[in-house]
């Protein structure tokens, strides 16, 4: 209880050490789970600050907006998807250009997705009209990519482009609903040049039992079954691909190299989000990851739709924050749908029940943690230490802190004092290396007195030997002389 009541007043504290800080909503209570996926209370990294909607624009309201993205000019690109509209704003509201929105080719129909170039060429997901079309920056249409035509594309295969994004060499990675294959990789011809990155269909022991024991009708639907399609993608400054997925348990958030492989999960399965919970009929709820962004230090925050909850990670997969959740109050959410971040750190949320944007900034903790971080994942762990020391004064909960301090240790050979802080952290791998290299330094310099010591124990037992060989023989000896009397 004390523990609870010092990190909420530590919170308040950094609420208000700052100005920028006095007006923030603090709707939600931060928390981090251990390794025993217990839930620890922990300052939060991320603050709500305000909103923006159509009202705030001077237009007419958002009508079911399903998708949002911010440029490298950190103007903003909303998919107004009931309006059928791409609308381009700065950070203040200014309206500053819509796309699709007049009639002609160009005209939208139902978008979900979009993506801005460099050169500030909008290409829009045109869900409805089965196409992605392009745009110049004025709002000029230039031309569209319709259905692929390929004899490697399935007879009956439907093209539904719901998000995309666009590589340096103009080549088109589409996510399309229902696309079980990965995501079409078009060229900037339109020819379609594969399938990316697939999911794959989790190997259950129980249904490779229950096919040998199925109908010739079971086994014809479990070979029917598909893994699932990817809900978005987001391309970082290195040309990762990271994708999201909707309806799985483990590796929800993946990092696509160039020919597709994962190196964010490589040789584990990872668990992401909130753990699921089982529901009243008895199935699980997993976390309905919607959308990712990536920051230039390769930090991931990826927004999952039925908590509500925005989950920040390092670019090793360590949980950093977590942020939000569903309600009706400032920094909760009814149905969030699609986060991108802004060049000072911002972070944006489109809500979808609400038609409306939220952006959430940075706190004094979080920005330490970020800094700690970076230097964590860079691999200068000695620089990093005293960034993570400073972190767990602030938050004793964040064990983070805890193991990237043992790690440093670890370096630095302070074994005993890394174990330490790999006990609090409760990492068992590293503390049983610790543990090890810690056993080899005492008995180096203690060689002497173990030698010392081995050579009395062996001199002990020589001696013990040769006492005890006597007595034998002298036992002997009494045996044979009582024998010879007796004759």
């Amino acid at each position: 209880m004390k523990q609870r009541l010092w990190v909420s007043v530590l919170a308040l504290a950094l609420l208000f050490l700052s100005p920028a800080w006095a007006h923030a909503d603090g709707a939600y209570q931060g928390y981090l789970y251990d390794e025993y996926l217990d839930e620890l209370e922990s300052v939060n990294g991320y603050l709500y600050r305000d909103s923006l909607d159509g009202y705030d624009m001077g237009i007419e309201p958002f009508q079911e907006p399903d998708d949002l993205f911010v440029a490298d000019d950190d103007t903003m690109y909303l998919v107004d998807t009931g309006n059928n509209r791409i609308i381009r704003f700065d950070r203040n509201g200014n309206v500053l250009r819509m796309f699709g929105d007049k009639e002609g080719k160009g005209r939208l129909n139902g978008p979900r997705g979009v993506f801005v170039t460099a050169s500030g060429d909008v290409y829009a997901a045109d869900t409805l009209n089965k196409r992605i079309a392009v745009f110049k920056a004025d709002g000029t249409f230039v031309r569209d990519y319709p259905k692929p035509e390929s004899p490697l594309l399935e007879r009956n295969f439907t093209y539904t482009p719901s998000k995309l994004i666009v590589d340096k060499r103009g080549y088109l990675f589409v996510a399309s609903d229902g696309t079980y294959q990965g995501l079409l990789q078009l060229d900037p011809e339109g020819t379609f040049r594969g399938f990316f990155g697939a999911n794959k269909v989790k190997k259950d022991w129980k249904k490779i039992v229950v096919k040998w024991l199925a109908t010739e009708e079971q086994k014809e639907q479990l070979a029917r079954e598909r893994p699932p399609s990817f809900s978005n993608l987001f391309q970082d400054t290195e040309g990762f691909i990271y994708t999201t997925t909707v309806g799985i348990a483990e590796n929800q958030i993946k990092r696509l190299s160039a020919v597709g492989v994962d190196t964010l999960n490589p040789h584990t399965s990872k668990t992401y989000g909130d753990q699921y919970w089982r529901t009243e009929n008895g199935s699980f709820l997993y976390p309905a990851f919607t959308d990712v962004t990536v920051d230039d230090k390769g930090v991931i925050t990826a927004l999952d739709s039925i908590y509500g909850k925005l989950f920040q990670y390092d670019k090793l997969g360590n949980l950093l924050f977590i942020t939000g959740g569903r309600g009706e109050q400032n920094g909760l959410f009814r149905t969030a749908v699609s986060v991108d971040q802004a060049s000072d750190g911002s972070i944006y949320v489109l809500d979808k029940a609400r038609g409306r944007i939220d952006r959430f900034s940075i706190t004094p903790f979080g920005q330490k943690v970020h800094e700690a971080s970076r230097l964590y994942v860079e691999g200068f762990y000695d620089e990093a230490q005293a960034p993570w020391e400073e972190i767990r004064r602030l938050n004793s909960n964040y064990h983070l802190a805890d193991f990237a301090i043992g790690k440093a240790l670890y370096r630095q050979e302070k074994y005993s004092e890394a174990m330490s802080y790999f006990r609090k952290a409760k990492a068992n791998g590293d503390y049983s290396k610790a543990f090890l290299e810690y056993r080899k330094e005492f008995v180096r310099e203690h060689f002497t007195w173990f030698a010392l010591g081995a050579i009395l124990a062996y001199s002990m037992l020589k001696a013990w030997r040769a006492l005890a060989n006597r007595r034998k023989r002298q036992e002997r000896r009494a045996a044979a002389g009582r024998k010879g009397a007796a004759l």
